[in-house]
Formats: C-alpha cells, sequence, structure tokens
C-alpha cells in the first residue's frame, strides 16, 4: 500500500496493513517461526503507528478539537492496552495455549480503536483542521514513524514531549536489536 499524503491517509493506509496482517495470522495452520515473524511484523507496525499518533496526532486532537482532551486521552489508554498485549505476546512462544488467545484480544482491540478512528475521529479532525495542517501532520507522522522504537515499551512515557525525546534513541536500539537477530526481516 502506498503511504504519503495527509495525516488521515497515512493513518488508513497503515490500518489496512495491519488488517492484512491479521487476516495473514488468522489464515496461518499453526505456529512455529512463521507465526513468530507474523507476530513480531505487527508488533512493529503497531508500535511505530502509535508512537506517532502519541508524537502528533493527540496533540493536534488536543489542540483542534472540541473535548480534544477526552478524546486523546481515550486513544493513548487504548494503546496502553494494545502495547500490553503486545509485551505480553513477546514473550509468549507460538506453541504456548496463551498465544490464540492474546492474538484475538489484540485483534479485537486494535479493530475497535481503528473503527473508532475512523468512523469518530478522523471525520472531525478532517473538518476541524485544514488541508495544509492535515498534510504537514502526515509528514510529521512519517518522519516519526521511521524513527520510532519496533518494540513494545509499556512502562515508557506517553507524553508527546517525552516521547519525542526518547522514541529515536529506544528506536536505534530497537533497530539495531532487529539487525542483530534478523527480527522483521521476514
Amino acid at each position: 500500500m502506498a503511504h504519503g499524503g495527509n495525516v488521515i491517509d497515512e493513518l488508513m493506509t497503515d490500518h489496512r496493513e495491519v488488517e492484512e496482517m491479521f487476516a495473514r495470522i488468522q489464515a496461518m495452520p499453526g505456529g512455529g517461526q512463521q507465526l513468530r515473524d507474523a507476530v513480531d511484523e505487527v508488533t512493529i507496525e503497531l508500535v511505530r503507528h502509535s508512537v506517532a499518533e502519541e508524537q502528533y496526532l493527540y496533540p493536534a486532537v488536543r489542540e483542534h478539537l472540541q473535548g480534544g482532551d477526552r478524546l486523546a486521552d481515550k486513544e493513548t489508554a487504548d494503546h496502553a492496552r494494545v502495547e500490553t498485549i503486545l509485551k505480553k505476546l513477546e514473550s509468549t512462544g507460538t506453541d504456548d495455549p496463551r498465544m490464540s488467545p492474546l492474538l484475538q484480544q489484540l485483534m479485537d482491540e486494535v479493530a475497535a480503536h481503528v473503527q473508532d478512528e475512523e468512523v469518530n475521529l478522523f471525520p472531525m479532525l478532517r473538518q476541524a483542521c485544514t488541508p495544509e495542517q492535515l498534510n504537514d501532520l502526515g509528514n510529521k507522522v512519517r518522519r516519526a514513524k521511521s524513527m520510532a522504537p519496533t518494540r513494545p515499551h509499556p512502562a515508557a512515557p506517553d507524553s508527546p514531549m517525552a516521547s519525542k525525546l526518547l522514541a529515536p534513541g529506544v528506536g536505534l536500539v530497537d533497530r539495531a536489536r532487529d539487525f542483530v537477530s534478523g527480527r522483521g526481516k521476514s
């Protein structure tokens, strides 16, 4: 899928990619390395996506939408739940009986979050922001994703300022670990 354009187009492209990853996971006949690789791939994408939203999308929601603080807080809480599941999946073997329920919980949480953003948040943001603001946010989100961590860090601060300061360093360490281990290269 093509990335680019305004923040809404960028994030919706991410949503479709994650849905495709989930469909591949659901179609897998069993566990093993193929499942581990797929879980790693979806984890990398979800973590990068979440960090970028927390750095740029939710501050824009707070600034431009009536009730934006409440909306952004809800979305950030959704991310925290997803990141906790991702951390559990990271340490769960593909043959572990907890793997399937954890994956289902992840898919349910992400589907509800995507639905909420696409049906509620994105239309409000499209009305409240100029096309130039949305394009600028799209560029910032793409840049943030390129430097974001690739592993779940549920204990990391989720404030936009802390994330902007810490994420590039944590992301560099995560990408170095990924390179050495071959994670995410399937």
